[in-house]
């Protein structure tokens, strides 16, 4: 941004690993970014994060049990023995149908029928582009670096940048504000959507681009 196309300054968002890297962006050339956006909040997964919690904190800790303990096989495997599960999705398109679509049905905001949030074209679309470039492979690797490296964001990092954030309801978690700002000293934007998950930008890309835009504004 700065050294090719001559940007001085710019502004960054991010959900999911976008969120990790627009967030180590913040961390690390805090005076180039006018400032952050995320759908997804990067905080530290820790249990005994917090000494006599709140109600909102014990919550989310409750959520963040209930995702260690069921919701995170694919990413253990997929952070350890990667190349071996490759070679089965490659070999498979169904097996790599399936284990795409089960992210959209657990991930999305579908109350059970993932279609009503995904369409079939789409998640067709999403799964050839994996199926005709073999690249179900290399998309395992960012995980296995972080299972070796580490959190992406440094222990005891403090975000100055000016942070918005818009929370969507079945997101796969949901840090409340008071975590987050352990992490982001300057939220100046926190909202709270009534549909959509992690997906945000596929499922309400209209919804999603308002509130960057809302955020940014300000900012320019």
């Amino acid at each position: 941004m700065t050294d090719v196309l001559g940007y001085r300054r710019f502004a960054a968002q991010g959900g999911d690993r976008g969120a990790f890297i627009t967030s180590r962006l913040a961390c690390q050339f805090p005076e180039r970014l006018i400032g952050v956006h995320l759908n997804f909040l990067p905080v530290r997964r820790d249990l005994k994060m917090l000494e006599n919690p709140s109600a909102e904190e014990k919550a989310y800790l409750d959520q963040l049990n209930h995702w260690l303990k069921e919701e995170t096989g694919y990413s253990w495997i997929q952070g350890a023995k990667p190349t071996t599960l490759a070679f089965g999705l490659t070999d498979s398109p169904a097996g790599l149908a399936a284990w795409i679509v089960e992210k959209f049905h657990t991930w999305t905001d579908c109350d059970g029928n993932v279609e009503t949030a995904v369409s079939r074209d789409e998640m067709l679309t999403d799964i050839m582009l994996y199926w005709a470039t073999g690249a179900i492979g290399s998309s395992f690797w960012p995980y296995y670096d972080r299972v070796h490296s580490g959190w992406p964001i440094p222990h005891g990092a403090r975000i100055e940048t000016p942070t918005g954030y818009v929370e969507f309801p079945k997101e796969i978690l949901r840090p409340p504000r008071s975590v987050a700002e352990r992490l982001y000293a300057n939220i100046q934007r926190w909202t709270v959507m009534e549909k959509g998950g992690h997906f945000a930008a596929l499922e309400q890309p209209e919804a999603l681009a308002r509130e960057i835009r809302a955020f940014f504004r300000p900012l320019r």
